[in-house]
């Protein structure tokens, strides 16, 4: 068999997760997507920027697939409802970011991992969507240092902000951390197999998470809080 025809499961599951799912939940009404838009916007580019990548073999394949299926999705959810665009240049620079960070490490988990990398990025994307799925519909029911650390609610974060806030300056942090978190990721890659740089890749992580923790995009007000998720987490936290 083929390396096609090896990978057709991984494209079958990336164009289920990151474009078939992410569709369908944003035609389901306009209710839906002014409440959870950003988070299922973040949930499909990690789908296919993870998966996807990951199936491809190479990042730049895995990133212009990902950027072209974001943006499609963004171009349905003004059809859906949402109507114009409040922000176009910051809601594509999120999706540039995201896709960016997601391509990235499904990268990664290629070169680590050959051809069952796909089965960890869709474990990685199945986990985060959860994250994303309890944001959005359960505020505050997860603890807000546990979503600083997930490149999929920085993700939410900045797409929320780009939809439904104030743009691109009050998403700094979440947009520095995903594509920061990148660029450590491709070094790993690139300089497989060797083990130290691991080091400097999880070092990163934790400092733009902290980052992201300590500078948190603020709620927008009405929907948005429901979409930002983390935003809504903080406030909560300090109401106690």
């Amino acid at each position: 068999m083929n390396e096609a025809g090896q990978n057709r499961p991984a494209w079958a599951v990336a164009l289920l997760a990151g474009v078939a799912m992410p569709a369908a939940l944003l035609l389901a009404g306009p209710v839906g997507v002014a409440g959870v838009g950003a988070p299922v916007l973040a949930a499909g580019l990690m789908g296919i920027g993870l998966i996807g990548t990951a199936a491809a073999g190479r990042f730049w394949p895995g990133f212009g697939i990902a950027v072209l299926a974001g943006l499609g999705l963004v171009l349905l959810l003004r059809g859906a409802g949402f109507g114009p665009l409040p922000h176009p240049f910051s809601t594509g620079l999120a999706v540039l970011v995201a896709c960016l960070s997601f391509a990235a490490r499904g990268a990664l988990f290629a070169r680590a991992l050959g051809g069952r990398g796909w089965l960890m990025a869709l474990f990685v994307v199945a986990g985060e969507a959860a994250t994303l799925v309890a944001t959005a519909t359960l505020p505050g029911l997860l603890p807000p240092w546990l979503l600083a650390l997930l490149p999929a609610q920085w993700a939410s974060m900045a797409l929320s902000t780009a939809l439904l806030g104030t743009g691109t300056r009050a998403a700094s942090s979440a947009l520095f951390a995903l594509a920061g978190t990148a660029a450590a990721t491709l070094l790993v890659a690139s300089l497989l197999p060797r083990k130290w740089p691991y080091a400097i890749m999880f070092t990163t992580w934790l400092a733009l998470s902290a980052l992201v923790m300590h500078r948190p995009v603020p709620p927008a007000g009405g929907a948005a809080e429901a979409a930002i998720g983390w935003g809504v987490a903080t406030a909560a936290e300090g109401q106690r």
